[in-house]
Order: C-alpha cells, then sequence, then structure tokens
C-alpha cells in the first residue's frame, strides 16, 4: 500500500533554455568548425544528442508508504532508496532555498552541514533527520500530501 507518490521531473523553461542554446552552440560548432578530428566529432554528436536526452529521462519519484520513505533519482539511482521509519529521527516539511543552502537542484550536498537533497524544483521539501545523524531533504510540489502521511 501506497500512503504517497509523486513523480517530478525538470519542468523549468529557463533550463530548457540554457539546453537549447547549449545543444544550438554545440551544432553550430559542429558543422562550421572543421578542423577537429572524427573522435572530437563523435564525441559533440553523443553530447549534442545525450545531454537533451538525459534531461528528458531525470525524475524524482517519491513513495511513502507503512514501511518508510523511497526515493528514486532516476537515471542516478538504479534502485530505490530506502528509509524505514524505525532509523527516521524526524521528518517535516520545510521551505528551503536551493541555490543558497545546496547550489542548485538535482543530487546536491549542503554547505552548512544540511546534508544531501534530491531535488528539481520549486523550494518545498520533507527534512528527514536520520537517528545515525544524516540529513536529508527531499524535494515536493505536494507539502500538504506528505506532511499527512509522514509518520513521525
Amino acid at each position: 500500500m501506497t500512503d504517497f507518490k509523486e513523480t517530478q521531473r525538470f519542468t523549468q523553461w529557463w533550463l530548457w533554455l540554457i539546453l537549447l542554446f547549449a545543444w544550438g552552440s554545440m551544432i553550430y560548432a559542429f558543422f562550421t568548425d572543421k578542423t577537429e578530428s572524427d573522435v572530437a566529432n563523435i564525441v559533440s554528436i553523443v553530447i549534442m544528442c545525450g545531454l537533451p536526452i538525459l534531461f528528458w529521462q531525470m525524475r524524482l519519484i517519491t513513495r511513502i508508504t507503512s514501511e518508510g520513505i523511497y526515493v528514486r533519482f532516476i537515471p542516478f539511482h538504479l534502485k530505490e532508496q530506502f528509509y524505514a521509519w524505525d532509523t527516521i529521527e524526524s521528518a517535516q516539511v520545510r521551505t528551503y532555498s536551493p541555490l543558497k543552502e545546496y547550489g542548485g537542484w538535482g543530487i546536491k550536498y549542503g554547505f552548512n552541514g544540511q546534508g544531501k537533497v534530491y531535488n528539481v524544483a520549486g523550494n518545498q521539501g520533507l527534512q528527514l533527520v536520520l537517528k545515525s545523524g544524516e540529513k536529508l531533504l527531499i524535494g515536493t510540489q505536494k507539502s500538504v500530501e506528505i506532511q499527512a502521511a509522514v509518520r513521525i
């Protein structure tokens, strides 16, 4: 039984604009600079095709069940990261600054002992403090629903 499930993607228009600009620059360089070797051209093609596909495939999946909290950041996690309820000291939704506290979005580590973050957008997250002392912040677009699903 799943009490809560959320799937998030990178949907920010400005991110896709940056990617489009970078992609366009690589295509321009590829077709105008004929001094590159075949290997460099192959690497350029792989990057040109791979970067947008990578961002399109990325997603953060969070599930909360009676057993605990499952998190998977595809394609970086091959399987879900699991945090059992008996390993969690506290869990609460909080507002945070992705840039100031963690240096942006993705899988990051905080600057001043905030621990790790998994996020793709926004400034709301489920802050976990594990009994081991480790901290983890899971970004969410459904702060009310995720807080209601938390058992601690």
